[in-house]
């Protein structure tokens, strides 16, 4: 009963801000600097609210993390993969797609630099090691999307047969990583694009290939 009550009271006193501005605070701090970089102090001071309402309203600094990324990629800066997947009729447009597309994402002044999902990983302490895995689970599903969506191309005649759906996927991957990085360190849309159609070159080329967009 004691439980039921205080349910009951969690949910009749609403945490007194705006969930998705205090989000969006906790997400630029974590993009900026980490994970492990980022304290709850400085994240209570960027979304203005007291440590007691961020573990009333979250749970603590890796449960309020792990909602940041879940917001995150669903948000546009974060969600670009997918739809390149359903609306690119092949799986080369969609890569093409997929690349140019983060060359701009990754670049674009209004938020931090690079993917969050790639750069909030860096230097995680070996106390936070669940946050480690989390994201790269994340990485490994991303890049299983990849390869599935490789494996279709070349059933359907996209790639020719001795295509390794696997071995592209993980390059497809090393330079969407190594892009986000680019981006961190400065580089802006232009040269982003320059590396992304570069990477293209290395399509393997079937005999049913049209010429890309």
């Amino acid at each position: 009963m004691a439980d039921m009550a205080s349910e009951g009271t969690r949910r009749g006193r609403p945490p007194a801000f705006d969930r998705a501005a205090v989000l969006a605070a906790a997400t630029r701090l974590f993009w900026e600097r980490g994970y492990q970089a980022t304290s709850v102090g400085e994240l209570t001071g960027a979304m203005g609210i007291k440590p007691g309402s961020l573990y009333a309203a979250f749970g603590d600094k890796e449960s309020l993390f792990r909602e940041v990324v879940r917001a995150y990629q669903q948000s546009p800066a974060g969600a670009f993969v997918g739809p390149a997947f359903d609306e690119e009729s092949t799986a080369r447009a969609a890569f093409v797609r997929i690349l140019r597309e983060a060359a701009v994402v990754y670049s674009d002044p209004a938020h931090p630099a690079g993917c969050l999902v790639i750069s909030a990983g860096a230097n995680v302490a070996a106390q936070d090691d669940e946050v480690a895995v989390f994201l790269r689970e994340l990485r490994a599903a991303n890049l299983a999307g990849f390869e599935e969506r490789l494996s279709t191309a070349k059933r359907l005649g996209e790639l020719p047969p001795g295509a390794d759906p696997a071995a592209l996927a993980r390059y497809f991957g090393a330079v969407l990583q190594g892009m986000s990085q680019r981006a961190r360190d400065g580089a802006d849309a232009a040269e982003l694009t320059g590396t992304a159609e570069l990477a293209m070159a290395a399509w393997p080329v079937a005999a049913t290939d049209g010429a890309a967009s």
